[in-house]
């Protein structure tokens, strides 16, 4: 298992090793995708089945399984579904050559427009 370093800008790289799953540092892909335009945050679905257990800790909306990098997400609310397609772009650095599926688990509410 080789882990990726996580770039820092007061230092050298660190290493979380805990944050590892067959390579693609969990943590990193999570803090990537909470970043990203039209993303209001991660989704770890509604039985948790989008979620990486790590040693005392988990990540919500991301899961590294059977080579594949699954990220589910809360999109904001009038954001295209192809939009989506950049999140896989953005997350080739931190995945690899591995498969990104992107998963749109769940839409925030549409503005309010005006008091009732």
């Amino acid at each position: 298992m080789t882990a990726r370093p996580k770039p820092s800008p007061t230092g050298p790289a660190v290493v979380d090793e805990t944050a590892v799953i067959d390579g693609v540092d969990v943590v990193a892909v999570a803090t990537l995708v909470r970043g990203c335009a039209g993303v209001s945050g991660l989704d770890g679905g509604r039985f948790s089945e989008a979620v990486s257990y790590l040693p005392g800790r988990k990540v919500a909306g991301v899961v590294v399984r059977d080579g594949r990098v699954r990220v589910q997400v809360r999109a904001q609310w009038a954001v295209p579904a192809p939009a989506a397609a950049l999140l896989s772009t953005a997350l080739v650095p931190l995945t690899g050559n591995r498969p990104v599926d992107v998963v749109i688990g769940d839409i925030d509410d549409p503005p309010q427009s005006g008091s009732e």
